[in-house]
Protein backbone atom coordinates (compact mmCIF):
# COMPACT_ATOMS: atom_id res chain seq x y z
CA UNK A 1 0.00 0.00 0.00
CA UNK A 2 1.46 3.62 -0.81
CA UNK A 3 2.20 5.89 1.79
CA UNK A 4 -0.85 8.53 2.18
CA UNK A 5 1.19 11.38 2.21
CA UNK A 6 -0.38 15.36 3.02
CA UNK A 7 1.91 18.13 1.92
CA UNK A 8 0.67 21.38 4.24
CA UNK A 9 1.31 24.58 4.11
CA UNK A 10 0.96 26.64 7.38
CA UNK A 11 0.95 30.24 8.72
CA UNK A 12 -0.37 33.52 8.54
CA UNK A 13 -0.87 35.05 5.29
CA UNK A 14 -2.04 38.39 6.95
CA UNK A 15 0.90 38.86 8.63
CA UNK A 16 4.14 39.40 5.56
CA UNK A 17 6.73 35.97 5.93
CA UNK A 18 4.05 34.40 8.14
CA UNK A 19 2.50 32.87 4.84
CA UNK A 20 5.63 31.36 3.76
CA UNK A 21 4.05 27.79 4.02
CA UNK A 22 0.68 28.79 3.09
CA UNK A 23 2.11 30.73 -0.68
CA UNK A 24 4.45 27.64 -1.23
CA UNK A 25 2.09 24.85 -1.02
CA UNK A 26 -0.58 27.43 -3.20
CA UNK A 27 1.91 27.56 -5.46
CA UNK A 28 2.48 23.72 -5.98
CA UNK A 29 -0.85 23.30 -6.14
CA UNK A 30 -1.00 25.48 -9.27
CA UNK A 31 2.26 24.18 -10.92
CA UNK A 32 2.03 20.26 -10.26
CA UNK A 33 -0.63 17.68 -10.13
CA UNK A 34 -0.02 14.68 -8.19
CA UNK A 35 -1.32 10.99 -7.68
CA UNK A 36 -4.42 10.56 -5.39
CA UNK A 37 -2.83 9.51 -1.97
CA UNK A 38 -1.42 12.75 -2.09
CA UNK A 39 -3.20 15.82 -0.73
CA UNK A 40 -2.13 19.58 -0.76
CA UNK A 41 -3.58 21.25 2.26
CA UNK A 42 -3.32 25.20 3.36
CA UNK A 43 -3.62 24.89 6.76
CA UNK A 44 -3.58 28.31 7.74
CA UNK A 45 -3.81 28.72 11.35
CA UNK A 46 -6.17 26.26 12.10
CA UNK A 47 -3.93 24.58 15.13
CA UNK A 48 -5.69 21.28 16.31
CA UNK A 49 -8.53 21.20 13.69
CA UNK A 50 -5.67 19.52 11.03
CA UNK A 51 -5.96 16.53 13.63
CA UNK A 52 -8.12 14.45 11.52
CA UNK A 53 -5.85 15.49 8.47
CA UNK A 54 -3.07 13.97 10.37
CA UNK A 55 -4.86 10.75 11.36
CA UNK A 56 -5.15 9.32 7.82
CA UNK A 57 -1.21 10.75 7.35
CA UNK A 58 1.92 8.38 7.13
CA UNK A 59 4.55 11.59 5.83
CA UNK A 60 3.64 14.84 6.52
CA UNK A 61 5.93 17.23 4.73
CA UNK A 62 5.51 20.75 6.29
CA UNK A 63 6.27 24.29 5.13
CA UNK A 64 6.34 27.17 7.04
CA UNK A 65 8.02 30.08 8.28
CA UNK A 66 10.76 29.32 11.09
CA UNK A 67 12.50 31.39 13.28
CA UNK A 68 15.64 29.06 13.23
CA UNK A 69 17.76 32.28 14.03
CA UNK A 70 19.54 32.10 10.36
CA UNK A 71 20.27 34.80 7.85
CA UNK A 72 16.76 35.84 7.06
CA UNK A 73 15.54 34.28 3.69
CA UNK A 74 17.59 30.83 4.92
CA UNK A 75 16.13 27.66 3.93
CA UNK A 76 16.61 24.72 6.62
CA UNK A 77 15.05 21.00 6.32
CA UNK A 78 14.17 19.43 9.70
CA UNK A 79 13.26 15.46 9.51
CA UNK A 80 11.68 13.06 12.09
CA UNK A 81 11.48 13.81 15.90
CA UNK A 82 13.46 17.16 15.57
CA UNK A 83 10.66 18.93 13.85
CA UNK A 84 8.62 19.42 16.83
CA UNK A 85 10.71 21.67 18.67
CA UNK A 86 10.79 23.69 15.34
CA UNK A 87 7.14 24.02 14.99
CA UNK A 88 4.80 27.13 16.13
CA UNK A 89 7.79 28.69 17.88
CA UNK A 90 5.80 32.32 17.18
CA UNK A 91 2.41 32.38 17.84
CA UNK A 92 0.62 35.50 16.06
CA UNK A 93 -2.27 35.36 18.80
CA UNK A 94 -3.26 33.76 21.67
CA UNK A 95 -6.13 31.74 20.41
CA UNK A 96 -3.41 29.90 17.69
CA UNK A 97 -2.29 26.86 18.28
CA UNK A 98 1.01 26.07 17.82
CA UNK A 99 1.85 23.23 15.66
CA UNK A 100 4.00 21.60 17.92
CA UNK A 101 1.12 20.84 19.81
CA UNK A 102 -1.30 19.58 17.65
CA UNK A 103 1.75 16.82 16.53
CA UNK A 104 2.14 16.30 20.56
CA UNK A 105 -1.42 15.48 20.25
CA UNK A 106 -1.43 13.50 17.66
CA UNK A 107 1.48 11.31 19.17
CA UNK A 108 -0.47 11.44 22.20
CA UNK A 109 -3.49 9.80 20.31
CA UNK A 110 -1.23 7.05 18.71
CA UNK A 111 -1.52 8.79 14.84
CA UNK A 112 1.32 11.25 14.42
CA UNK A 113 2.70 10.65 10.95
CA UNK A 114 5.69 8.08 10.95
CA UNK A 115 7.58 10.38 8.82
CA UNK A 116 7.70 14.01 9.24
CA UNK A 117 9.65 16.42 7.21
CA UNK A 118 9.79 20.69 7.81
CA UNK A 119 11.15 22.92 4.99
CA UNK A 120 11.33 25.83 6.62
CA UNK A 121 12.16 29.69 5.75
CA UNK A 122 13.85 32.22 8.41
CA UNK A 123 11.81 35.31 8.07
CA UNK A 124 12.47 38.68 7.32
CA UNK A 125 9.82 40.47 8.76
CA UNK A 126 6.53 39.11 10.45
CA UNK A 127 5.17 42.43 12.48
CA UNK A 128 3.77 43.73 9.00
CA UNK A 129 0.10 43.43 9.36
CA UNK A 130 -1.33 43.26 5.73
CA UNK A 131 1.96 43.13 4.21
CA UNK A 132 3.11 40.50 1.48
CA UNK A 133 6.49 37.89 1.65
CA UNK A 134 9.90 40.16 1.83
CA UNK A 135 11.78 39.37 -1.60
CA UNK A 136 14.03 37.21 0.47
CA UNK A 137 11.46 34.96 1.47
CA UNK A 138 9.29 35.10 -1.90
CA UNK A 139 12.57 33.74 -3.62
CA UNK A 140 12.69 30.50 -1.28
CA UNK A 141 9.02 29.16 -2.48
CA UNK A 142 10.95 27.53 -5.68
CA UNK A 143 13.28 25.96 -3.86
CA UNK A 144 11.61 24.88 -1.18
CA UNK A 145 8.76 22.99 -3.56
CA UNK A 146 11.84 21.41 -5.67
CA UNK A 147 12.82 19.78 -2.10
CA UNK A 148 9.57 18.76 -1.61
CA UNK A 149 9.01 17.10 -4.75
CA UNK A 150 12.79 15.52 -4.83
CA UNK A 151 11.29 13.80 -1.60
CA UNK A 152 8.18 12.53 -3.37
CA UNK A 153 10.18 10.97 -5.87
CA UNK A 154 12.40 9.50 -3.70
CA UNK A 155 8.74 7.92 -2.04
CA UNK A 156 8.04 6.58 -5.44
CA UNK A 157 5.27 9.55 -6.29
CA UNK A 158 5.80 11.00 -10.07
CA UNK A 159 4.38 14.62 -9.82
CA UNK A 160 3.30 15.62 -13.20
CA UNK A 161 3.51 19.72 -14.50
CA UNK A 162 0.18 21.79 -14.55
CA UNK A 163 -2.74 22.39 -12.47
CA UNK A 164 -3.08 19.75 -9.51
CA UNK A 165 -6.34 19.55 -6.71
CA UNK A 166 -6.76 23.09 -5.47
CA UNK A 167 -9.94 21.77 -3.37
CA UNK A 168 -8.04 22.48 -0.03
CA UNK A 169 -6.64 25.71 -0.57
CA UNK A 170 -7.89 29.10 0.36
CA UNK A 171 -10.28 31.28 -1.48
CA UNK A 172 -8.72 32.61 -4.76
CA UNK A 173 -9.32 36.58 -3.41
CA UNK A 174 -6.52 35.93 -0.64
CA UNK A 175 -4.00 33.65 -3.02
CA UNK A 176 -0.72 35.26 -3.35
CA UNK A 177 -1.24 37.57 -6.59
CA UNK A 178 -4.71 38.61 -5.82
CA UNK A 179 -3.74 39.97 -1.98
CA UNK A 180 -0.55 41.15 -3.63
CA UNK A 181 -2.45 43.49 -6.08
CA UNK A 182 -4.85 44.12 -3.86
CA UNK A 183 -2.92 45.42 -0.97
CA UNK A 184 -2.77 48.61 -0.12
CA UNK A 185 0.13 50.70 0.70
CA UNK A 186 1.79 51.40 4.11
CA UNK A 187 1.20 54.97 3.74
CA UNK A 188 -2.89 54.46 2.74
CA UNK A 189 -2.85 51.43 5.84
CA UNK A 190 -1.09 51.16 9.08
CA UNK A 191 0.06 47.53 9.31
CA UNK A 192 1.74 47.67 12.63
CA UNK A 193 -1.54 47.26 14.84
CA UNK A 194 -4.34 49.67 16.14
CA UNK A 195 -2.36 53.22 16.06
CA UNK A 196 -4.98 54.26 18.79
CA UNK A 197 -3.19 52.21 21.37
CA UNK A 198 0.20 52.54 20.66
CA UNK A 199 2.94 54.77 22.16
CA UNK A 200 3.26 57.93 21.10
CA UNK A 201 6.19 58.10 18.63
CA UNK A 202 5.32 54.56 17.04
Amino acid sequence: MSDRILVLGIGNVLWADEGFGVRCVEAMARDWSFPENVTLLDGGTQGLYLLPFLEETDFLIVFDAVDYGLEPGTLKIVEGDAVPQFMGAKKMSLHQTGFQDVIATATLMGYCPSKLLLIGCQPVELEDYGGGLRTEVAAQIKPAIDIALDRLRADGIDPTPGQGDDSLLADPSIMRDAYEEGRPSEEEAYRKGDARFLPVGE
